[in-house]
């Protein structure tokens, strides 16, 4: 696993580079992808960003779309935001309903839930602070079905989290959506390596 805080163009395989070792690349990140990911309630699903998943995203994209070198700017624009910077967790949330009926109704009242975020660890609750690059609720009080989140951690609580065996909780403390989970120690040992 890497601990860089920024892809730059140099990182970026050429397609044809990428396409002959893709399936190997996916399966190293889906390996380091396991231990980073979190169910909170019946559905949300946090999937805790770092270099490595991004550097696969931004792959994915120009495999997929295929906009060559003039593609690679606007791709590291969108996803260098996503990658911790050391004193930070950053997530993807998902809330995840697979009858359109129900998750229309469910997100059209979660309207805020990205601000609702909180990891607790050591008696401190770090509260989430949505990405600014868009406004994920609409006017009207609807949530997006996808949310991107930022955890920042003062200096004790990185080394609250990072302690052996530490009791790291995610949750929303959202009027109609509040759960929470215990990380895992697999996970919270994981995500404890982007403190750097």
């Amino acid at each position: 696993m890497t601990s860089r805080h920024e892809l730059t163009r140099a990182d970026i395989l050429p397609w044809a580079e990428y396409a002959k070792g893709r399936a190997e690349h996916r399966k190293r990140i889906t390996a380091i992808k396991r231990n980073r990911r979190v169910e909170v309630g019946p559905f949300v699903t946090f999937y805790f960003e770092s270099f490595d998943t991004m550097w696969l995203q931004v792959q994915e994209m120009l495999h997929i779309e295929r906009g060559g070198d003039a593609q690679v700017p606007e791709e590291l624009a969108a996803y260098n935001p996503l990658i911790p910077k050391g004193s930070e967790l950053v997530a993807t949330f998902m809330i995840e309903i697979d009858d359109p009926l129900r998750r229309a109704r469910v997100l059209a009242g979660m309207g805020g839930i990205e601000e609702a975020a909180f990891i607790e660890v050591g008696g401190e609750r770090i509260a989430g602070r949505a990405e600014t690059d868009q406004d994920r609720t609409t006017a009207e009080g609807k949530a997006s079905s996808v949310q991107f989140v930022h955890f920042p951690f003062a200096p004790a609580q990185v080394a609250a989290f990072k302690a052996p065996n530490a009791r790291a909780i995610l949750g929303f403390s959202h009027p109609n959506y509040s759960h929470m989970a215990v990380m895992a120690e697999a996970t919270r040992e994981a995500l404890a390596g982007d403190f750097a």
